[in-house]
């Protein structure tokens, strides 16, 4: 027999990026409720973060979670969440979705001036 194992709608069949995409957009749709103000942020999923500049890498320090790049002419803010270091970092669809969360709640905190108890008051409980 040959064919997916199951159909599209169900979510054995999403692929992993799609899986972590999901987590990104459930985190955002969360905080959007304590911080109307991330409605002017880009979310973006990039698999792994590039070094700053020539020669950099990251040998010396750990490889960066996410990053906040704050808004420029003629473009807004942007929260970005590496997938594949944070993959690495989780063991399990929870504890990535949880990691992604506080990745996000984070970053929305540095672009904001708040601290990330502001952003989300559940931020230290651990959910």
């Amino acid at each position: 027999m040959r064919g997916p194992v199951a159909p599209p709608q169900v979510p054995l069949s999403a692929s992993r990026a799609q899986v972590f995409d999901d987590f990104v957009r459930d985190a955002v749709e969360r905080l959007e409720r304590h911080v109307p103000q991330i409605a002017d942020i880009d979310f973006l999923v990039q698999e792994v973060p590039r070094p700053q500049g020539a020669g950099d890498d990251w040998l010396d320090e750990a490889v960066p979670l996410g990053a906040a790049v704050g808004a420029r002419k003629g473009r807004a803010a942007q929260v970005v969440v590496y997938r594949r270091p944070v993959e690495i970092r989780a063991r399990g669809r929870d504890e990535r979705a949880l990691l992604v969360h506080e990745i996000v709640v984070e970053q929305v905190a540095e672009l904001l001036g708040l601290t990330p108890e502001t952003v989300d008051p559940r931020y230290d409980e651990g959910d």
